[in-house]
């Protein structure tokens, strides 16, 4: 099975265009999506839950049409949109019984079952009494995270998934994902952590103001990288010239002044050397030479 996506535009209200044609393949396993503030990732990931209807275009998945089998299609998903909430008066394991209930678990000790593996497995069976609005920030993620997997769903859309988790919770779920996607699932997911990509996906993509400008893989993309990144060792007065004129990556204090990692074409012309990249600095810079300086204004 996979999610085929043809020429899917949207436009809002006051003729905001949110995506632009997009052409998408998305087959089993983690794929990533990518793309400064606004991109359309949301938008994206909301038309394939069913919450949004596309202006143009189609989406299939299998073969299921997404604008004719939206009920059928549901019944498949399991969804966490990046402002998750509960309900105010539901205990964390009555949040969870409800979203089971929803998801067609009508066997009460069937749900049971679940329900206590997956707080257990997402870290909160401790907290299974407690109301679920009164969570801490990060538990209320992982209930999210929960809610998400609980109806074994064969496509999980998750929006921001390490939104609000320290980074041990985040390794832990993407631990969870990986270990999930080679049980014949998809799973598609937008984040600004960039490294949450390269960590856990074969497949990505990149969103730039509605438009497809980056499908392949990871490592695809950090090879387009190699031989413009650069580490300068600068002094406290360089280090605002150096901003100035490159995408600065990182810059760290040392005792001398800053370690500052840098993409460009060239050598930067400070006292530098070139480094090995990773997918943060492929991001930068594929975003920087592709699309101009259009992209820092919205960067997430």
């Amino acid at each position: 099975m996979n999610i085929e996506i043809k020429g899917l535009s949207k436009r809002y209200n006051g003729g905001i265009q949110a995506l632009n044609g997009v052409d998408l393949v998305i087959e089993n396993g983690m794929f990533g999506l990518l793309g400064p503030n606004g991109a359309g990732k949301t938008t994206l990931m909301r038309i394939l839950v069913t919450l949004l209807e596309a202006s143009e275009g189609s989406v299939k998945i299998g073969d299921l049409d997404i604008r004719k089998d939206r009920a059928k299609i549901r019944t498949m998903l399991g969804y966490l949109p990046q402002n998750f909430s509960t309900f105010s008066k539901l205990k964390t394991w009555e949040f969870l019984d409800y979203s089971a209930r929803l998801a067609g678990m009508r066997d009460k000790n069937e749900r049971k079952k679940s329900i206590d593996r997956m707080l257990e497995i997402v870290g909160i069976y401790e907290a299974r009494n407690r109301q679920a609005n009164k969570l801490s920030g990060g538990m209320k993620r992982r209930l999210g995270i929960a809610q998400a997997l609980i109806g074994s769903p064969k496509i999980l859309i998750i929006d921001e998934p390490t939104t609000g988790l320290d980074a041990e919770e985040r390794l832990h779920f993407i631990n969870l994902m990986s270990k999930m996607s080679h049980n014949d699932i998809i799973i598609v997911f937008s984040t600004h952590i960039v490294g949450d990509i390269s960590s856990s996906c074969n497949r990505m993509a990149i969103l730039n103001e509605g438009e497809l400008v980056y499908n392949g893989s990871p490592d695809e993309l950090i090879n387009q990288t190699r031989g413009h990144v650069w580490l300068i060792q600068a002094s406290s007065n360089e280090l605002s010239a150096i901003k100035d004129k490159y995408p600065v990556i990182s810059s760290v204090p040392t005792t001398y002044g800053y370690e500052v990692q840098v993409v460009s074409d060239k050598f930067p012309g400070f006292s530098g050397k070139p480094v090995e990249p990773n997918i943060e600095h492929a991001y930068v810079y594929f975003l920087e030479n592709s699309l101009g300086e259009t992209w820092q204004e919205n960067l997430v």
